[in-house]
């Protein structure tokens, strides 16, 4: 079972500059850095969703007719994942499908067309592979349009590897009449949501009970479950945009899996609750030294307020779980010469259900949860008070003892591995590589470098980008061999297109500054294969295939004005903040 939690970030993708004058790719837009020594600005919340309406209810169980169109695209081209579990309905459209694709050349082109678009972008990783198009299907608006419903700069990150699908799809979706093919089946997935409706309540209901919270303790957020039995039940996908929260699920059978949904809606319920308290949680940052060697995305020990989240939900978890244990009841009327048994029947099995629950926690903090023991205790306290969540967080927080819970921690043995479903989120400030980008965006290449070199080190990030990052600040500073190398493995590590495209123009541009022509044609050449959708990728590998890059013209004495040579490494460089990176 896969559960893909995608927390959107505005992500700050700045200079790639040449230390011998690169050109720039694109324009960034202007709120997302500011000059050189100037904090830089933070960026617009995301967008909201096309399933978001405006003043709609807080929390929605619903379809989409957009999701069913991507999803069944996918299911036309190959995606079989989770076929056998599926519901029956799945099997009977994909039979509806295949059927009315051979009713004429123009269905059987535009398939075809469709299939292959979708196995040229084709990641390795099937769950992220299913990511982008969720994530992309979020933001289109129903047929016939099909269309995104906000400007690319504001889509998620991962769909934009494959919004050029939309004209496809609506090209065949018309060819077989797809939206016929909706409608006949849309009792049966409206029976899908009636179905879950109740189960989904009483999820929420019972999670609202426990944290003592209402449904309507926040104004203008959102939480949808959104239905799509073409997909695999096994894939649970889940994103936040701003104060959106969608979980997309498949049904089998009636159920989906409601612990992944329920782990969604605690962030929705718990997030703005320690958000409003980021600024003071300054205290708590020595845990982070505590879990630099644990199996942790990189965002949970570089960001205290993203460890303080996953933990309380964690202890909530651990807290409400079913473990199965029945704890027998002791009747009131029960006589006193009965009641030792029952007693000692009642304890034992309350330390078989309490065993359970701390071994849970046991494994949170050997998977580098170091603060999920430390709030399990406290909900027990909490569930004997009348306060509420809300209530009680700011003691929780601001009442640890930090001492004793640093102690309690000397020794930990982490797991050599984390727990698979580990939640990857970004907290709203930079750090990690997105710090590193804000650093050449501020022309300080040197720490950018220190902080990809110590992310390939501890391998607590992407390696293809962390190499990407250090290959431009390799190029700013003039180390044009250390630079190529890490080009080279940004090719041979990173998945997304963009990157890789760039990577190969970068090197040609490295190329042709060398004077050898012939290797740098094939790395422009190279960069048009990989289909990278942006059109500034196109025209920059293409310009490289018309003629040569040519380095700026610097009055430097020291440059080989009249013979056309390159520049000495004492040139000037270019103002980083006057190349970006594509966003």
């Amino acid at each position: 079972m896969r559960f893909s939690l995608h927390f959107t970030r505005s992500i700050i993708l700045p200079a790639l500059t040449l230390a011998v004058a690169c050109s720039s790719f694109a324009q960034q837009p202007s709120n997302s850095a500011s000059s050189p020594g100037q904090a830089p600005k933070m960026p617009p919340p995301p967008k909201p969703p096309a399933l978001v309406e405006p003043g709609g209810p807080s929390i929605s169980l619903q379809t989409s007719e957009a999701l069913f169109d991507i999803a069944v695209g996918l299911n036309a081209c190959g995606y079989d994942n989770g076929l056998s579990e599926s519901d029956p309905i799945r099997q009977h459209i994909r039979e509806q499908v295949n059927q009315a694709s051979q009713q004429s050349v123009e269905a059987r082109d535009a398939r075809f067309h469709l299939c292959e678009f979708i196995n040229q972008h084709r990641l390795p990783e099937t769950g992220r592979d299913l990511a982008q198009y969720v994530s992309l299907a979020l933001y289109v608006t129903p047929p016939p349009e099909l269309t995104t419903s906000v400007e690319m700069q504001d889509l998620p990150p991962d769909s934009t590897q494959v919004v050029d699908v939309l004209p496809l799809l609506r090209a065949f979706a018309q060819a077989i009449k797809l939206h016929t093919i909706w409608v006949e089946n849309r009792a049966a997935y409206d029976e899908q949501v009636a179905r879950l409706h109740d189960p989904l309540t009483r999820m929420i209901t019972d999670t609202n009970i426990y944290l003592k919270m209402p449904v309507s303790s926040y104004e203008d957020r959102r939480f949808l479950v959104v239905l799509e039995p073409m997909l695999s039940p096994a894939e649970t996908n889940a994103r936040v945009y701003g104060t959106n929260y969608v979980v997309v699920a498949s049904p089998a059978n009636g159920t989906i899996h409601m612990n992944e949904v329920r782990h969604t809606y605690l962030h929705y319920e718990i997030e703005p609750l320690l958000y409003a308290r980021a600024t003071a949680m300054d205290r708590l940052l020595p845990f982070l030294k505590t879990v630099r060697d644990a199996p942790l995305d990189f965002v949970y020990r570089s960001d205290i307020v993203s460890l303080v989240i996953e933990c309380m939900i964690r202890a909530v978890e651990a807290r409400t779980m079913g473990t199965g244990v029945e704890i027998p009841k002791i009747p009131a009327n029960t006589p006193h010469s009965e009641l030792d048994p029952l007693y000692r029947a009642r304890n034992t099995a309350l330390q078989k259900d309490d065993a359970l629950r701390e071994q849970v926690v046991s494994r949170d903090m050997a998977a580098g949860f170091v603060l999920t023991h430390y709030f399990y205790t406290q909900l027990v306290q909490f569930e004997h008070s009348p306060a509420s969540l809300k209530e009680s967080i700011g003691e929780m927080v601001y009442g640890m003892d930090i001492p004793q819970e640093l102690g309690r921690l000397k020794g930990i043995q982490f797991a050599e591995e984390g727990s698979t479903d580990v939640v990857r989120r970004t907290s709203s400030k930079p750090h990690g590589l997105d710090l590193a980008e804000l650093d050449l965006v501020k022309g300080d290449p040197g720490t950018a470098a220190s902080l990809s070199e110590s992310a390939l080190k501890d391998h607590t990030a992407e390696a293809g980008r962390a190499n990407f990052i250090l290959a431009r600040a390799d190029l700013m500073t003039g180390k044009m061999e250390q630079a190529e190398t890490a080009l080279r493995e940004t090719i041979r590590l990173s998945s997304d297109p963009r990157m890789v495209a760039w990577a190969h123009i970068y090197l040609g541009r490295i190329l042709d500054v060398q004077e050898n022509r012939d290797e740098a044609l094939l790395e422009y050449k190279a960069a048009l294969a990989v289909r990278d959708t942006q059109p500034d990728t196109r025209s920059a590998a293409e310009n490289g295939m018309k003629q040569p890059f040519a380095l700026p013209h610097h009055a430097d004495p020291d440059a080989e004005d009249d013979k056309g040579g390159p520049p000495s490494k004492t040139q000037p460089q270019p103002d980083a903040a006057q190349a970006q990176h594509p966003q």
